[in-house]
């Protein structure tokens, strides 16, 4: 749907592997020779799935409002072994195990994270401590311990499993970190784990579904692809 304001709007896009964020940004920028874009909240580089943008002073301002939405993912575990950015683009280490983790033991450490639960970001992640990004101290060797932040898990589930890889869905609060999730859960089951693949599939109501592909955009199209916000908000009451 295409709002009536012509000069921007709010889009969902399904990220790609292997690209920031902020990459995603200046790619429509590039398209839609409009400078003023953000996004509602960071997706890992090697993280694929639901970003939405807004286009235009006007959406850029109205961002927040998806930023405090709770999100679903689903996360591919790598037992087995751990990260230091608890993802698989950091320095593995593979763990000694003597046991390899039945599915029944599994679901039931998965059952200690329901609720409410706090949880330690990631040494390599973007949250600031005193003006400075974790990732930015991190890559310099200075070690922070961040404090331990509450969110909320909403749901946790098995959707597959064939050791050494364990795929879960997860429902949770913003700031639910899901590296720090599988760090944890990896710490539980004594084997260790990292994440080798993350999909965020909804922020609130806004399901990946609707999201469009960045490589599908033009300067011809790309405000076909633009979302009537009330419209999207109504169809999901």
């Amino acid at each position: 749907m295409i709002l009536e304001n012509e000069k921007g709007g709010f889009i969902l896009i399904n990220k790609p592997a292997g690209i920031t964020s902020h990459d995603v940004v200046d790619k429509l920028r590039e398209i839609t020779k409009i400078k003023r874009i953000g996004h509602a909240g960071t997706l890992d580089p090697f993280a694929t799935g639901l970003l939405i943008l807004g286009i235009g002073r006007e959406f850029t301002k109205k961002l927040p409002i998806f930023q405090k939405k709770d999100k679903e993912y689903i996360a591919t575990l790598r037992l087995g072994a751990e990260s230091d950015t608890f993802d698989r683009e950091g320095k593995i280490v593979e763990k000694k195990i003597e046991k390899i983790p039945e599915r029944k033991e599994i679901e039931e450490v998965l059952k200690n994270f329901l609720g409410e639960i706090e949880q330690i970001p990631p040494a390599f992640s973007a949250k600031k401590i005193k003006g400075k990004r974790l990732y930015e101290l991190a890559r310099k060797g200075i070690k922070v311990k961040p404090k331990p932040q509450k969110v909320k898990i909403y749901e946790i589930s098995i959707l597959e499993y064939n050791f050494p890889h364990l795929k879960i869905k997860v429902k949770c609060s913003s700031g639910t970190y899901i590296r720090s999730l599988a760090n944890d859960i990896g710490k539980k089951l004594e084997c260790g784990a990292y994440v080798e693949e993350l999909i965020r599939t909804k922020i609130g109501e806004f399901s990946i579904e609707k999201a469009i592909e960045l490589s599908k955009l033009t300067p011809q199209n790309w405000k076909n692809f633009l979302i009537n916000l009330k419209s999207e908000q109504n169809q999901n009451c």
